[in-house]
């Protein structure tokens, strides 16, 4: 399984940031997603946050909706899917890949840096005020998925330090650019 990793990096670095920095241009924020192949990990779909159109499309909801607007599930079962998110998904997106039949999700960044790196706190915020859930603590095993952060699954794995780096690099950047443009758009929780 520690091969995925590297092609998981990869496709955070060279197919979400590039969507992801055009979506922030026009406002948006900083998450993004891609659905793969399990059996070769060739990208599906990549989505990313399109909030400026709906505060619903984060970038998770995004790529389901492209995974099955283009008739993706015809062909592919969604159990034969990875599921890669850039940001540990909220409350919403959780359901949504639930509901879209999603077996698995990895993810990058967790909830404590898209609150305190990225200065956007809404997910811990809704999980704990509606849900009761504390810190971001939902059951990461259930019937429905099995998540895996991604960071937690390398680490002490120096082969992965240098993408690992560029990554954060590549985000701050991002993060920066959208506090700046955030002002401009009209999403209810910026």
């Amino acid at each position: 399984m520690k091969n995925i990793y590297g092609i998981l990096l990869s496709t955070i670095l060279d197919e979400i940031i590039p969507m992801t920095r055009k979506a922030i241009l026009k406002g948006n924020k900083i998450f993004g997603a891609a659905i793969l192949s399990k059996r070769d990990f060739t990208t599906i779909v990549i989505g990313t946050n399109n909030e400026i159109i709906n505060p619903l499309m984060h970038g998770e909801i995004s790529a389901i909706n492209k995974f099955y607007l283009n008739n993706y599930d015809e062909n592919i079962n969604p159990k034969d899917c990875i599921f890669l998110t850039t940001h540990e998904p909220c409350s919403l997106c959780l359901s949504a890949i639930t509901w879209a039949g999603f077996d698995n999700f990895f993810f990058f960044f967790p909830y404590a840096d898209t609150k305190k790196t990225f200065n956007i706190p809404h997910d811990l915020n809704i999980l704990s005020e509606i849900f009761y859930v504390k810190n971001g603590e939902y059951k990461k095993n259930n019937n429905y998925w099995k998540s895996y952060s991604i960071l937690d699954e390398i680490k002490n794995d120096s082969k992965f330090t240098t993408k690992i780096r560029k990554i954060y690099s590549e985000y701050k950047k991002l993060s920066e650019k959208y506090q700046k443009l955030k002002k401009k758009n009209n999403i209810p929780l910026n």
